[in-house]
């Protein structure tokens, strides 16, 4: 297949599995502080890993940069994801809000077409609902009775803004450079969730403030990860292998907490892994007919 299309299939698999390790450290940070303080420590450190990096020359092109605007949009719509998210998880459970989540790559392919205007072929989407339904086995949502109510219809927002975010991403990806996408994006953060971490600040230990700071570095890597795979594949190809984070998250909680997944996890894995290798393999195939039809 396209070398560069297959580069970003693996980096948007790896950006996947670092934004499962920075869930699985929020998850025990949260405990003890508010989800804002977390959030604004993880931008401030992703902003100055872009700046030691890129430097001046970084914050005068960031400062010029055509896709200011788009990249404004695109974070209100990730943080009113974030805000429909974690208000819905007050009352659903964990099998319901994976599920619900994961409509996301079903949007994005959808918005895919009018937006992008990529050329969706059948193979794809066979491929994003094989994976959906993999998630379905995976969480089984129909033993927890799951019912239309407020905190559903959250989490499916949830789902939209991220996936509407996502297709902009990969409009603004082939504009702009990477750290300048991730300069522009943490200074919004930065003050989007400044204006609220002054009510819930909590003086942090050394060792949490130490796993703050890490986060940031684990969710700038994949940050960065993400917007380069976005810049590479079309969205539709590598919107299934979101998928790929439930897979993760599994294996962490089994890692750091000693969940042990249960037979329909299993099958569910094996799903979003055919549905995985099913765009790999399309994509080579449609490759190869390119080039012998050239």
């Amino acid at each position: 297949m396209n070398k560069t299309v297959l580069s970003g299939i693996v980096m948007t698999t790896f950006s996947y599995f670092l934004f499962s390790l920075q869930d699985a450290s929020v998850k025990w940070l949260v405990v003890g502080y508010s989800v804002w303080q977390i959030l604004f420590t993880r931008s401030i450190t992703i902003l100055l890993l872009c700046l030691v990096i890129g430097r001046g020359k970084l914050v005068r092109r960031a400062i010029s940069s055509p896709v200011i605007k788009p990249l404004f949009m695109r974070n209100l719509l990730l943080l009113a994801a974030w805000l429909s998210y974690f208000n819905a998880a007050r009352d659903l459970g964990l099998a319901e809000m994976t599920t619900l989540y994961y409509a996301a790559p079903i949007v994005v392919t959808l918005l895919a077409v009018p937006i992008l205007k990529e050329d969706v072929p059948p193979i794809r989407w066979f491929a994003v609902l094989l994976g959906f339904v993999g998630v379905l086995i995976a969480c089984d949502p129909l033993g927890t009775g799951m019912k239309l109510s407020l905190p559903v219809f959250l989490a499916l927002m949830a789902a939209v803004f991220w996936a509407i975010g996502t297709v902009m991403l990969r409009k603004t990806a082939l504009q702009e450079t990477t750290l300048t996408q991730m300069t522009i994006s943490n200074v919004f953060f930065i003050a989007m969730t400044g204006l609220a971490v002054g009510f819930y600040w909590t003086p942090p230990a050394l060792f949490d403030l130490a796993l703050m700071a890490g986060t940031g570095v684990i969710a700038g890597i994949g940050q960065y990860a993400m917007f380069e795979g976005m810049r590479r594949a079309p969205i539709s190809v590598i919107a299934p292998f979101e998928y790929t984070s439930l897979v993760w998250a599994f294996g962490l909680g089994f890692l750091i907490w000693g969940d042990i997944p249960a037979p329909n996890v299993f099958a569910g894995a094996g799903l979003i892994f055919v549905a995985g290798v099913t765009i790999i393999v399309g994509e080579r195939l449609a490759h190869r007919r390119t080039n012998v039809a050239a």
